[in-house]
C-alpha cells in the first residue's frame, strides 16, 4: 500500500516509517522539520511541506496518488497550548482540514489519525474507555477532539474511513537504536529521567505533589511507541477491508503510574540517583489518565510487546 505519513520526521511518525516500510509498505513521508529531523527518516521518500500550505500539499498528493494516510502532524505540548492556543487550532485543526481537503481532492479515502487521550479531560471513572465524557481542559485536547467530530461529517459527506487512535502516554526507543526521542526541548518525563540519569540534565522536575493520587504526583498510562506503531499497521489492514466502520480506539497499557513511581523505577533498573526539584502545577494537567485498551485489542487482534514499566525503560 502506498501510505503518507505525515509529520514522518517526528518521535512517532519516525517509529512509524521504519515499521511500515519493513511491513512492505511504499512510504512518503511529508514534515515541515519544524520540529523533526531529516535523518529520521530512514526509508522511503521525503517530501518538505507544511500541512497548512494546502496548494503544494494538494500537488504532493496528485504525484503520489496515496491509497492512505497516517497524520502525525501535530503541536502536543500541552502546557503551551495553554499559552499559545492560535497556534494549537491553527496547526491542529486547520491544517488537518487542509489534509482532509487534499485528500477528498484526490480520492484518498482510508485515514489514521492520531488522537490523545486529551480529549476526555478530568476522567469520571478509572480505566477510561471509549465512551467515557470528552470534556478536554486544554487546547491540545480541544483542537484533536475538534478534528474528531470533523472526521465523522468527512465520512458522511465524502466517505472517509478512518481510525483515531487516542494515545495515553507514547514512551521508549527503537530497540535497533535507530531512533529515539529528541524533542528541542524535551518535555516528556520519561527521557528527562534518562537525561539526569545519564548526567547529560542536572535534575528533573515535579510539576505538584498536591493531586489527589496516591502520592500526590499525576499518574500516566505509558505505552512503548512501537506497539503504537504496531497498531497503526493493524489499522491499515482494518481499512483496507471493505464494508469497515471508522472507529475510535484509544491505545495503552491499562495501568497507570505516578511521577515519583517513574523516577523511582529508573534508579532501580540504571542504580543512578535522580535528583528532583518540585514545582508548582502546570495548567492543564488532569490528575490521573489510565486507559481500558481492550477495544483495539479486540478489533485489531492487538499484543503489546512492552506491556511493562521496566520494558518500556529497557529501551531508553
Amino acid at each position: 500500500m502506498r501510505v503518507f505519513i505525515l509529520g514522518g520526521a517526528g518521535y512517532i511518525g519516525s517509529h512509524m516509517v521504519k515499521l511500515a516500510h519493513k511491513a512492505g509498505h511504499e512510504i512518503i513521508t511529508i514534515d515541515n522539520l519544524s520540529t523533526g529531523h531529516r535523518d529520521a527518516v530512514l526509508y522511503g521518500q521525503f517530501e518538505l511541506c507544511d500541512i497548512l500550505d494546502t496548494e503544494k500539499l494538494n500537488k504532493i498528493f496528485t504525484k503520489y496518488k496515496p491509497d492512505a494516510v497516517m497524520h502525525f502532524s501535530a503541536c502536543s505540548i500541552v502546557s503551551e497550548s495553554v499559552k499559545n492556543p492560535f497556534k494549537y487550532y491553527h496547526n491542529n485543526v486547520t491544517g488537518t482540514l487542509s489534509v482532509l481537503s487534499a485528500m477528498v481532492e484526490n480520492n484518498c479515502k482510508k485515514l489514521i489519525f492520531s488522537s490523545t487521550a486529551a480529549i476526555f479531560g478530568n476522567p469520571e471513572y478509572l480505566p477510561i474507555d471509549e465512551k467515557h465524557i470528552k470534556n478536554p481542559i486544554n487546547p491540545y485536547g480541544k483542537s484533536k477532539l475538534m478534528v474528531e467530530e470533523i472526521l465523522k461529517d468527512f465520512e458522511t459527506a465524502y466517505g472517509l474511513k478512518y481510525i483515531s487512535f487516542r494515545y495515553f502516554n507514547a514512551a521508549g526507543h527503537d530497540q535497533e537504536g535507530n531512533l529515539k526521542e529528541r524533542h528541542d526541548p524535551e518535555t516528556h518525563l520519561l527521557p528527562i529521567v534518562m537525561q539526569v540519569a545519564n548526567k547529560k540534565r542536572d535534575s528533573v522536575s515535579i510539576f505538584g505533589e498536591d493531586y489527589e493520587t496516591k502520592d500526590g504526583t499525576c499518574i500516566r498510562d505509558y505505552i512503548h511507541v512501537n506497539d503504537i506503531a504496531n497498531a497503526h499497521l493493524k489499522g491499515l489492514d482494518y481499512l483496507d477491508k471493505s464494508d469497515v466502520q471508522s472507529i475510535e480506539l484509544n491505545l495503552g497499557n491499562g495501568e497507570g503510574f505516578s511521577v515519583k513511581e517513574i523516577i523511582k523505577e529508573v534508579e532501580n533498573i540504571t542504580g543512578k540517583k535522580i535528583k528532583v526539584i518540585t514545582e508548582n502545577r502546570r495548567l492543564g494537567d488532569p490528575p490521573e489518565l489510565i486507559a481500558k485498551g481492550d477495544l483495539a485489542k479486540n478489533v485489531l487482534k492487538l499484543n503489546n510487546k512492552f506491556p511493562t514499566l521496566k520494558d518500556i525503560i529497557k529501551t531508553l
